[in-house]
C-alpha cells in the first residue's frame, strides 16, 4: 500500500496502519509481527511507529465495540459484507476519534476519506 520507503508524516502513518488492519483482518497474522516487518522494511519515526502501534492496539483491542458502532449506524450492512478495507478504514477512523485526543475529528474524517479513495472499492468515497 505505501509507495515509499519512509513514514514522514501522519498520512502515512495510517496507510501503513491501515495495511497491518486489513492483514490481520484477512489472513489472521499478528499484529505485532506485521508492525515488526513493516518497521523493519521502512524507515519510521519513533513518533509515528508509535502513532502507528496505538493505532492498531486501539482498534484490535476495542474491535467489537467498534464494529458494533459500525452495525448500529449501517445496520443493512453486516461487518462481513463490508468490503475489507472500507470496514478497516472505518474502524481507524472510529477508533482514533474515541481514543486519541491529539487529532481533531474533521481531519481523521478527510483522512478516512482519502484512504477509503486511494484503498477502498470503486464507491467508498463518493
Amino acid at each position: 500500500m505505501l509507495g515509499t520507503s519512509a513514514v514522514t508524516n501522519r498520512r502515512e502513518a495510517r496507510v501503513v496502519a491501515l495495511q497491518v488492519l486489513c492483514e490481520t483482518d484477512v489472513v489472521q497474522h499478528e499484529a505485532s509481527s506485521i508492525l515488526d516487518q513493516l518497521f523493519a522494511d521502512l524507515d519510521v519515526t519513533p513518533k509515528h511507529s508509535d502513532f502507528i502501534s496505538d493505532l492498531v492496539e486501539n482498534v484490535l483491542v476495542n474491535i467489537g465495540e467498534l464494529d458494533s458502532i459500525i452495525t448500529d449506524y449501517a445496520p443493512s450492512w453486516p461487518i462481513s459484507q463490508i468490503a475489507v478495507v472500507d470496514r478497516n478504514v472505518i474502524r481507524l477512523a472510529l477508533a482514533e476519534i474515541k481514543w486519541s485526543v491529539e487529532t481533531p475529528e474533521g481531519a481523521v474524517i478527510n483522512e478516512a476519506v482519502e484512504l477509503a479513495k486511494a484503498f477502498g472499492a470503486e464507491n467508498s468515497a463518493g
